[in-house]
Formats: structure tokens, sequence, C-alpha cells
């Protein structure tokens, strides 16, 4: 399954995504397309990227980094948006997309910040490197030294 930098986005290429989530009660998909088609956040700013994982033409997972909006830090990225099909999870997408979103911020930020409540997702990150954290407002998990 091949991992793309998107560079424009539709909601029919996250419909699959943006149902599933919905259906269990996030929204954050569903956000991530809004606030591209409104142009709040296309990922274009110095260091951003949205990637994708493909099976065939559909969007089966899909994550972003960002320069963290809740820090006057300019070289702190956020890991924003991930998600992955339930029926692609356990085969690595969540793992590559994450390290591809850290390769993108080499030479971009110093520090990964980002925030889960999902254990699985938690255990991931910190897999990858990340360590949990409780003293940062909207952060759960640190990557320094990127």
């Amino acid at each position: 399954m091949a991992i793309e930098r998107l560079t424009h986005l539709t909601p029919e290429l996250l419909a699959a995504p943006i149902a599933e989530s919905e259906a269990h009660g996030l929204r954050f998909v569903r956000r991530l397309t809004d606030e591209w088609l409104n142009g709040v956040n296309r990922f274009d700013r110095p260091g951003e990227a949205l990637f994708a994982a493909r099976a065939a033409a559909d969007v089966v997972a899909v994550g972003g980094l960002n320069i963290d909006p809740y820090t006057t830090e300019p070289a702190t990225g956020r890991v924003r948006h991930l998600y992955v099909l339930a029926a692609h999870r356990r085969r690595g997408l969540g793992e590559r997309l994450v390290t591809e979103i850290i390769a993108a911020a080499h030479g971009h930020f110093h520090t990964l910040r980002l925030s889960t409540s999902n254990p699985d997702a938690a255990r991931l990150y910190e897999r990858l490197g990340f360590r949990p954290r409780a003293d940062i407002a909207k952060c759960t998990h640190v990557m320094g030294g990127v």
C-alpha cells in the first residue's frame, strides 16, 4: 500500500474515513476536510504536510503535520487527524503514516506534539518515540529532537 502526500482534498476522497469515524462519534476527519475546503488548514505552510494511504484508489488512512496551533513556538509541529479504517488496522499503516510525518518534520520542527484519547494510538506513538505528557495543555505526547 502506497503512502502519498496529498496536495488536494475533496470530501469524496475521504468519504469512507469520514463515514466510519463519525459512526464512532469522531468528528476530526470531517473537520480535516471542512478546514481544507474553507482554507483554514491546507497543510501548506512551511514544514506542513498531509499524507494518505490508498488501497487501489480508495484512501484507507490519513494523517497530517501542522505547525502546532497551541504554542507560540514556530519550531513545534503537531501530528494531526491520524485515522486508519478499521478493516486496515494492525497492518502497519498507522506506523507508516506516522513515520512519514516524522520524516517530513526533519529540518522544519525540533519538537512534535499530539493529543490522543485512544489507548491503541497512544501505544503506537510511544513505540515510535513519543513520550506521554500530562503537563502541557491540549497535548498527550511529545517527541523532541526531531
